[in-house]
């Protein structure tokens, strides 16, 4: 038996922060607890570092059911930073207080971890074989964690078609349309893609008090004014289609998505439901970085921007070569880094063993597929043709601000939240 919070308190307590680039606490203190846990249960756990200190555990579960496919079940164990002077308690106390676990990491992601290893712990007899993975550096952009696995070790994933992780399962109470309390359960089975951008304006350099009308600073700018005043349009995938329409008739709320119009009033209507899918209806192209000149009487001959590109499945083609038009004469782009966008079927075995496992610890539970307006180490592992879902089941209270929680101060779990995950997590495992 194992204590699901006391586990998710000890994984908090390791600092695994990740600043970007290999600039980390490293995983590795966190990678050798879990390898420990899971080598105490009889389940062999290899660990593997892309660089020292950056390290991933990776195990195998034997199923019930041999015949099975296996699953997947992947997590990342490094975290943002934290300011302690900012937290009501030290980010890596792992302390109990008011019936919640806080620290960094403690929804984001330490928490699945956890009730993974507990599920294990207390006798957990998976009807298909499982492949855990618990990863160094999702946090930045996966380069000594899932995306290095994927590039050297892809035989340690032999015969998993689909996976679970972080963002889905969790309670989202929303008030339906006769006043009721639904208990919404989004699943993510898709995500945005992720396309940095370095745009770059060229022109001819001069002195900043003569005419010049080839001004790579005047070229940059107006660039990044036509995208960010670009108004993409409604692209509905399965995925969000299928979210607006049964979260529409849970709530009692009437959904009319044959225009981009009726699309934008129906997520208005759907009140606090609508803020889960408003950013992936459309693309999004946000400027959010600038670097040109280095005298105020100089023109530069250069300019350079970023900007962050969220890109939605089956849409990429389309948003380039639009953007190729905003971006005008003298401007050219580059990606800093590209991640396509993924999409899990919305209508399949997996989704429906989930919604079975929330039912049964929630029988007012309804279960809607969800789409990330960001991104997780799905899109790493998709590269393998695995579908990918977000499933890493919490209770939340209501008033519970839990989406402020992942990167923000004061983060915290649940503790009961922790024991009902982890029981909705040992059913579907068994079942699915």
């Amino acid at each position: 038996m194992a204590d699901v919070v006391q586990v998710c308190a000890d994984l908090i307590r390791f600092d695994t922060t990740n600043r970007g680039g290999n600039d980390a606490e490293g995983e590795r203190p966190a990678a050798e607890y879990v390898a420990t846990f899971l080598d105490g249960l009889g389940i062999p756990a290899k660990i593997l570092e892309a660089a020292p200190g950056r390290a991933s555990v990776v195990a195998r579960v034997p199923g019930t059911d041999p015949s099975l496919p296996a699953l997947l079940v992947q997590g990342h164990l490094d975290v943002v930073p934290a300011d302690a002077a900012d937290w009501s308690v030290h980010p890596f106390s792992g302390e109990i207080r008011d019936g919640y676990l806080w620290g960094r990491g403690a929804t984001d992601m330490k928490d699945f971890v956890a009730m993974v290893l507990a599920a294990l712990a207390d006798g957990l007899r998976p009807r298909r074989e499982l492949v855990l993975a618990f990863v160094a550096d999702e946090e930045d952009r996966g380069d000594w964690g899932a995306h290095w696995l994927v590039a050297e070790h892809p035989h340690l994933f032999d015969g998993c078609v689909a996976a679970v992780s972080e963002s889905g399962g969790y309670t989202y109470h929303v008030p339906a349309a006769d006043g009721r309390d639904v208990h919404l359960y989004p699943v993510g089975t898709a995500e945005r893609g992720t396309a940095h951008l370095r745009l770059t304006a060229r022109g001819r350099a001069g002195h900043g008090s003569r005419p010049n009308d080839e001004n790579a600073v005047t070229r940059l700018v107006g660039a990044l004014h036509r995208i960010a005043a670009h108004r993409w349009p409604v692209a509905l995938t399965p995925t969000v289609r299928a979210f607006l329409e049964r979260t529409g008739a849970a709530l009692g709320v009437p959904v009319d998505l044959s225009t981009p119009d009726g699309v934008d009033a129906a997520v208005a209507a759907l009140g606090p439901a609508g803020h889960l899918v408003a950013p992936t209806v459309r693309n999004s192209t946000t400027p959010t970085m600038l670097d040109a000149g280095y005298k105020v009487n100089v023109i530069p001959s250069t300019a350079t921007a970023q900007v962050d590109v969220r890109v939605l499945p089956g849409t990429e083609e389309s948003l380039f070569a639009v953007l190729d038009e905003l971006l005008g004469e003298g401007v050219t782009r580059e990606f800093v880094a590209h991640q396509p966008p993924v999409e899990a079927p919305v209508d399949s075995p997996w989704f429906d063993a989930m919604a079975a496992a929330l039912r049964a610890e929630d029988p007012e539970a309804v279960v809607v597929p969800y789409c990330l307006g960001g991104g997780t180490d799905a899109k790493a592992f998709a590269q393998l043709g695995i579908a990918n879902y977000g499933f890493a089941p919490l209770w939340l209270p209501k008033g519970f601000p839990y989406r402020a929680m992942a990167h923000g101060v004061d983060e915290r779990v649940p503790v009961a939240g922790l024991h009902f995950g982890t029981r909705v997590l040992s059913r579907f495992l068994e079942t699915c």
